[in-house]
């Protein structure tokens, strides 16, 4: 029988970037996995291991031949448009928008990562991204004296997590709002140091740490 053009509640979703945008491409086309692998000359078992492991390394060739079985470029197959702003596709059929618990939203959360930001400054609010982590139930960042983040020192902030899944238009987002504080003692701040996943990607001298103590913590998803 010939394979269908859509996912069944029972086949697995693809895994990884390059299996969600193989996935999509191939749907949106109506191709199936075996109509596909023939158009690139390979064989179809290979390719539903490609949409299924995040950990697949194709050959450039295989992409080569792979983007032309998709009629697409080898730089949308791959991401290379990863520097354009997400979420440029349409909605999904039937989207389905729920409420996250405050248990979900720690989850996602996880134990460190990037957020972004909002800080009240002289001219407005600004939002900036920061390297974080989640030490004993509260949002801790390192900055530097006189950059922006630092400005969140003694006031409300918000902080914002989120994830775009643009091959099938669905996400989730968790909002934390709390009362940002500079940590002002020295050992407090070398536990932190010593807990902390990640030093900040913009590199250099950032010892100035920042907690926020949360008291409101939301999310949303939106599935299809």
């Amino acid at each position: 029988m010939a394979e269908q053009t859509h996912m069944s509640a029972t086949e697995s979703l693809p895994s990884g970037d390059l299996g969600r945008r193989l996935a999509a491409r191939r749907l949106q086309l109506g191709l199936t996995h075996e109509e596909t692998a023939a158009r690139a000359d390979m064989d179809p078992g290979y390719l539903r291991h490609l949409e299924q492991h995040p950990d697949a390394a194709p050959s450039r060739a295989a992409l080569l031949k792979l983007a032309a079985a998709l009629e697409t470029t080898l730089s949308a197959l791959t991401g290379g448009d990863a520097d354009l702003p997400p979420g440029p596709g349409q909605a999904g059929h039937d989207p389905r928008f729920t409420e996250l618990s405050r248990t979900e939203c720690g989850d996602l959360l996880s134990t460190h990562g990037v957020g972004r930001l909002a800080v009240p400054t002289a001219s407005g609010p600004v939002i900036v991204p920061v390297n974080y982590s989640v030490i004993d139930g509260t949002i801790v960042f390192r900055t530097a004296r006189g950059a922006t983040p630092a400005l969140a020192a003694g006031c409300s902030v918000a902080f914002e997590i989120d994830r775009i899944d643009d091959a099938f238009s669905q996400g989730w987002s968790v909002l934390v709002r709390g009362h940002a504080r500079l940590v002002t003692d020295v050992d407090e701040a070398n536990r932190l140091a010593a807990r902390a996943h990640s030093t900040p990607w913009s590199g250099g001298r950032r010892d100035m740490w920042v907690r926020i103590d949360p008291y409101s913590v939301t999310g949303r998803r939106i599935t299809v």
